[in-house]
């Protein structure tokens, strides 16, 4: 059953990236996490440990081209990236960012998440999505990469300002 051991070896290395934080943000991190996952059934979920965040994607397959959203968690709050969201109908303006696809909302405090417009968000981008999420997949968490060289997960001082501050800028 080597398929069980795969995926509870990926669970075991996720929870030790997540264990790199803050106890609160990891926390939320877990519990954004599992919010996706309900939400987003037969998702394929794909992990990079990047130089600036954490990030998990997730799409139809296991082609981060293909992710729809994903979660990138940073020293001190959660971002939730619409790697597709340019263009998306946002009529409370929530979604953030100026580049030529994704746009992103800070999910701090994490109950942003459970907001009528965040869930509309989510909803039009699920609806976008190319190939779209089979929610009968048999949904799978995969480690793509891990950076070498990261910079710090916890935080060393006060939460910086701007829009700069909170940018994804890793694209899953």
């Amino acid at each position: 059953m080597a398929d069980a051991d795969d995926a509870d070896a990926a669970e075991a290395e996720l929870a030790g990236f997540l264990a790199k934080f803050e106890p609160a943000v990891a926390a939320q991190a877990h519990s954004l996490l599992g919010k996706m996952r309900a939400r987003i059934v037969g998702a394929q979920v794909l992990v990079y440990d990047n130089y600036n965040a954490l990030a998990i994607g997730f799409g139809p397959s296991g082609k981060a081209g293909e992710a729809v959203l994903s979660l990138a968690v940073f020293p001190k709050w959660v971002t939730l990236c619409f790697l597709r969201g340019k263009g998306l109908p946002d009529p409370a303006g929530l979604l953030k960012g100026e580049g030529s696809r994704v746009r992103h909302v800070r999910l701090d405090p994490p109950e942003r998440w459970d907001m009528p417009e965040v869930q509309a968000l989510i909803s039009a981008a699920l609806a976008r999505a190319e190939p779209p999420i089979d929610p009968a997949a048999e949904p799978r968490l995969v480690i793509k990469s891990v950076s070498a060289k990261q910079r710090p997960r916890r935080p060393s001082g006060p939460a910086q300002a701007g829009p700069a501050a909170d940018a994804p800028t890793t694209p899953v």
